[in-house]
């Protein structure tokens, strides 16, 4: 039997091998050429170990694939090529009218030519792309792009920010890191107690420093130089002068040693819905430095005499406005009266813990314009129209842990009075 008569064997025709088969004289065996693919017959071993030393098999007949590639096409109506399952089906109904007499050479043309099939289409589908419908596929990546999605909008939301808002977290920060750099250096190192003499530029995306800043009344104008020390125990607070080329300097105490984030909230002149935005850096100040834990709530501070008293805390919420109101006295017990400081009657610095977000708003008097701050859709306005009575409010990113440095002028000195509070 040779190897072409193997390879034209159908499945629906029997093969006819008893006659191609004649008794050999035992003096002629020596004759007959042993088969190039022969295998050594152990009685007493394992077909399936005797079938494993073969080094090739026959290939089947054209006519063989033609059937199997309908069989495969017609299970891929609908796209999806599932060719295991198939050719499971086609070995229970291989030989359904028995014809098959051999059962090594049925084995032969069964199995080994559908996978040599099954790698072939394999190859022919990954040429181009092509979309798989499973039934519940892929459900997590669409949530992730919801996410990533809405995560855009919030932050396009929070990038119309127009009262100094800014966080620690990537995920609401609303610099624009991407088009403007800070350059800030301190001339010679930053002592606590002592002098240090900073200097800073905002550099545009071409390279060149910003010069042209917000000017007029109000508090929103220039830059906002913020130094907040990182167990948030001390804060420096400056509005330094800017040059006509857009160099800033000033010089500043800082109270005591430690790292420090800078924050610099800039206010330049556009007419874009984002009237601000923010840069950030560090100041390692040398000197003594014993991280503090935050202190809890207390609804009174007294400052240099100063008494700052909260009045029925609200329920503060992320994202939404609120008002703090504040009785202020000076050291003789009357109605603390407030001057204008860098445009308005009070700063409210807001920095929450651990991650350093930051947030501010302003308390102006009546009629005074350009003291609103915004964070997305939510806008809070503080004011003061009778001494020693303050409405602060309220506007924060995220909920957390929030320390709050609310500084005024009275009687010719800044105070600064800090107080803990919880935003949920």
């Amino acid at each position: 039997m040779r190897r072409k008569d193997i390879g034209t064997v159908r499945r629906d025709e029997p093969a006819d091998f008893e006659h191609d088969l004649r008794a050999v004289a035992e003096h002629e065996r020596a004759g007959i050429d042993a088969a190039a693919h022969a295998v050594d017959v152990e009685p007493d071993a394992p077909a399936e170990g005797q079938q494993a030393r073969r080094r090739q098999l026959p290939a089947p007949h054209r006519e063989e694939l033609a059937e199997r590639r309908r069989a495969l096409e017609a299970d891929d109506a609908r796209g999806i090529e599932r060719p295991e399952p198939r050719a499971a089906g086609g070995r229970a109904d291989a030989d359904a009218r028995g014809d098959d007499h051999d059962a090594p050479v049925g084995e032969e043309l069964e199995v080994r030519p559908l996978r040599r099939r099954v790698r072939l289409r394999a190859r022919r589908v990954h040429r181009g792309p092509r979309v798989v419908l499973r039934t519940g596929a892929d459900r997590g990546r669409h949530n992730h792009r919801l996410h990533a999605i809405a995560l855009v909008a919030l932050i396009g939301l929070v990038a119309g920010c127009g009262g100094g808002g800014s966080g620690g977290s990537e995920s609401i920060s609303i610099q624009p890191a991407h088009q403007y750099r800070l350059e800030l250096k301190t001339l010679g190192p930053a002592v606590a107690g002592k002098p240090t003499h900073i200097s800073l530029e905002i550099l545009q995306p071409n390279g060149k420093p910003l010069t042209r800043f917000k000017r007029g009344g109000g508090p929103h104008t220039g830059v906002h130089l913020i130094m907040v020390r990182r167990d948030l125990g001390d804060i420096v607070h400056r509005h330094p002068p800017i040059t006509p080329n857009g160099h800033l300097t000033d010089t500043v105490v800082f109270p005591a040693g430690g790292p420090y984030r800078v924050v610099v909230d800039v206010y330049p002149q556009q007419s874009t819905p984002q009237p601000n935005f923010q840069l950030f850096g560090s100041v390692q100040v040398r000197g003594t430095y014993a991280p503090q834990p935050l202190p809890p709530f207390k609804a009174t501070e007294t400052v240099d005499g100063v008494r700052f008293a909260l009045h029925n805390p609200p329920h503060l919420k992320a994202i939404q406005a609120g008002f703090l109101d504040f009785t202020v006295t000076d050291p003789d017990g009357k109605p603390a009266v407030f001057t204008p400081w860098y445009g308005a009657l009070a700063h409210a610095i807001f920095f929450r813990a651990g991650t350093l977000d930051y947030f501010h708003t302003h308390v102006c008097g009546a009629g005074v314009n350009g003291c609103t701050s915004v964070f997305g859709g939510a806008k809070v306005t503080g004011r003061s129209t009778t001494p020693g009575k303050l409405a602060v409010g309220v506007l924060v990113p995220v909920p957390g842990t929030w320390r709050l440095f609310l500084q005024c002028r009275v009687d010719g000195r800044i105070v600064t009075a800090p107080f803990t509070l919880h935003v949920s």
